[in-house]
């Protein structure tokens, strides 16, 4: 094991190397037996205890054989700094004091083995109200690895140097500790192994991750890496503040822990520690997420699981850019969860990717969102505009694949506007609705010329319906998910305002070019939105229509939140959700029910026809309308397969 700077530097620093033989921990400050004289008591030799109703402050880097901390002593740092606890190079005692809290304590106890006490200066991250003081084992900014506010104790094996780490290792069982924290400079982590096991505290911020990068300054590249975590918010990457993060053949792995008894399912970022289940999902864990403006991530031939709640997330922030390029990316729990979430004018590419995922493949509320194939045209743009740094032989050895969607169930789900692009080879399987819209402004773009296929094991492809997301609640002064969706129990009412016949800009659009489909295609809103179909060059079957829907359920809460999306469709005239249909150049509609629509314009050379051969017959305003190409027709129009 070595420790080396950059040569300019050494006059800088002093690089003392203190690690134990036995754990290869490295140490930048040198280490000593005892605490500060006027705060040491019950000391002997390499031991400290400190008794009941003590309080010992810490003021240096303290190694030791044997801690003993009885209950109600305490242990703590000068103020400015923070006190860390490894055991064997293990981060560990440390637990939050309070839930929806952000300071950690050393709990009582008997720690034994290569013991040290790491005094590090503090490393303050506001968010909302609160303050989180960080803790970490590699703290790296633009000069390189700061010793002062490092745990070096809690970084094993391996080579660090101020521009990279190789073969670190870095574990932790105790609570909102990180691993690597980089705040400017470019770094890079080759081959780290990185096993947190225990609760972070927010992934907004990544308080308790195994890596952050933050800055616009910050370029974080990581090959190769094993990361393993176990905890509630105990996030793998976070991607901040405009930095670029750069993740290449790495394993990524998260898996749920457990919530403290006292915690209150909330959208209150400050102190949200769970999945919000108004979205259907369950969970307690992100594998990563994406935050602030113009930052970028980017995972390249990877593996990227959570357990439930998502695997890929951009959340709290504007304009950022998430990629991933022949990855895999998964949930591997029962209680629900997303490969991608999309929000704040986020773009996300995901390029020959196969996603295993439990609810969605994305979550979209105000994103854009690309599924297509891994060109060598597409990867190289992107390593252009996204500065991923590939070299000419890594571009080569990465092979063009498409991407494979396949959910347990819905495709892409909407709870706010956005755009989905669907291109090349791209394969989606969902057992239910290949896109699931909650009453949202979207476009989605599907390209068939290069093999695209929506595979929707319920039969329908796009399914409009109101937005079920019941919303949280005021509680004494706490925003918490305790809203109750409740199913509507009247009719809906016209609303003169709005036309059914006519596109708005904030309506439903889909466009689908040179594909094949079997499929349905429903609008079940309530409110003035309508859904504007375009089909050119394309195949056709199903059934077209304004319907009514119904949950399975008429009152949901959080026992039954995986009935939300969950709808039954009755076709029906259209009230305020119309139904726009035009059947651009080589097109041909099979009708197979009865569909209600507002518009139908057929190209010259386009067709409707009735499954099985079945006659077609069209009314428009109950007046018997002969079907002819090149023509439109506007008003309550009724089309069905005789």
């Amino acid at each position: 094991m070595t420790f080396s700077t950059r040569t300019s530097r050494v006059s800088r620093r002093s690089i003392i190397v203190a690690g134990s033989a036995a754990a290869g921990a490295l140490l930048l400050n040198p280490v000593t037996a005892v605490a500060a004289p006027s705060a040491v008591t019950g000391t002997s030799g390499r031991e400290l205890t400190v008794g009941a109703g003590e309080s010992l402050t810490v003021s240096t880097t303290t190694r030791l054989s044997r801690l003993t901390i009885a209950s109600g002593g305490s242990l703590a740092a000068p103020d400015g700094y923070n006190l860390s606890l490894t055991v064997d190079g293990v981060e560990t005692g440390q637990l939050l004091t309070a839930t929806g809290g952000t300071i950690t304590k050393i709990q009582p106890g008997v720690y034994r083995g290569d013991v040290v006490l790491t005094v590090a200066l503090a490393n303050p991250v506001a968010f909302g109200s609160l303050t989180f003081p960080f803790r970490q084992a590699l703290y790296v900014d633009a000069d390189g690895v700061s010793r002062t506010k490092s745990v070096l104790a809690g970084v094993v094996g391996g080579q660090v140097t101020d521009a990279y780490a190789r073969n670190i290792r870095l574990a932790s069982t105790g609570e909102a500790y990180n691993g690597v924290y980089v705040a400017g400079g470019s770094y890079t982590l080759r081959s780290p192994s990185i096993a947190f096991d225990g609760n972070g505290r927010c992934d907004f911020v990544g308080y308790g991750a195994a890596l952050v990068a933050t800055g616009t300054s910050t370029t974080l590249v990581v090959e190769d890496a094993t990361i393993s975590n176990h905890g509630a918010v105990r996030t793998a990457v976070i991607a901040d503040g405009g930095s670029n993060v750069i993740v290449k053949n790495s394993t990524i792995q998260v898996k749920d822990g457990v919530l403290p008894s006292d915690y209150q399912s909330t959208v209150d970022t400050s102190v949200m520690e769970s999945a919000p289940w108004m979205l259907s999902i369950g969970g307690n864990v992100r594998a990563t997420n994406l935050l602030g403006t113009s930052t970028r991530a980017s995972y390249i031939n990877s593996t990227v699981e959570s357990e439930n709640w998502g695997a890929l997330s951009t959340d709290n922030g504007q304009n950022g850019t998430l990629t991933a390029i022949n990855c895999r990316v998964a949930n591997t729990g029962d209680a629900g969860g997303y490969g991608s979430y999309a929000i704040g004018n986020a773009t996300e590419n995901f390029l020959g990717c196969r996603f295993d995922v439990a609810t969605y493949a994305t979550i979209n509320r105000g994103g854009t969102v690309y599924y297509a194939d891994s060109t060598r045209a597409a990867v190289a743009a992107l390593n252009t505009s996204l500065e991923l740094g590939l070299s000419a032989r890594e571009l080569a050895a990465i092979p063009v694949r498409n991407t494979v969607i396949n959910s347990k169930r819905f495709g892409v789900m909407w709870h706010g506007a956005g755009n989905v692009d669907i291109s090349g080879g791209t394969v989606l399987n969902s057992r239910t609705s290949t896109f699931l819209d909650k009453g949202q402004q979207v476009s989605i773009t599907v390209d068939g010329s290069g093999g695209a296929q929506l595979n929707p094991g319920n039969g329908i492809i796009v399914q409009v319906m109101e937005n079920d997301d019941p919303g949280p609640q005021m509680v004494n002064g706490v925003l918490l998910n305790t809203g109750i969706y409740y199913e509507p129990t009247t009719a809906a009412t016209k609303d003169s305002t709005f036309d059914p016949t006519a596109a708005h800009s904030t309506d439903a659009v889909a466009s689908f070019t040179d594909i094949r489909l079997k499929g349905d295609f429903y609008n079940g809103m309530r409110g003035g939105l309508n859904l504007v179909l375009t089909f050119t060059r394309s195949q056709v079957e199903g059934t077209i229509s304004a319907t009514t829907t119904k949950h399975h359920v008429d009152t949901i809460g959080a026992d039954q939140y995986l009935q939300l999306g969950e709808v039954t469709n009755t076709t029906a005239a259209a009230v305020n959700n119309g139904v726009i249909v035009t059947l651009a150049t080589g097109s041909r509609w099979t009708v197979t029910g009865t569909s209600y629509l507002t518009k139908l314009t057929l190209a010259a050379d386009a067709a409707v026809a009735g499954a099985g051969g079945r006659k077609v017959t069209m009314t428009v305003d109950g007046v018997a309308t002969a079907i002819t190409a090149g023509s439109s027709y506007s008003g309550a129009i009724v089309v069905e397969a005789q």
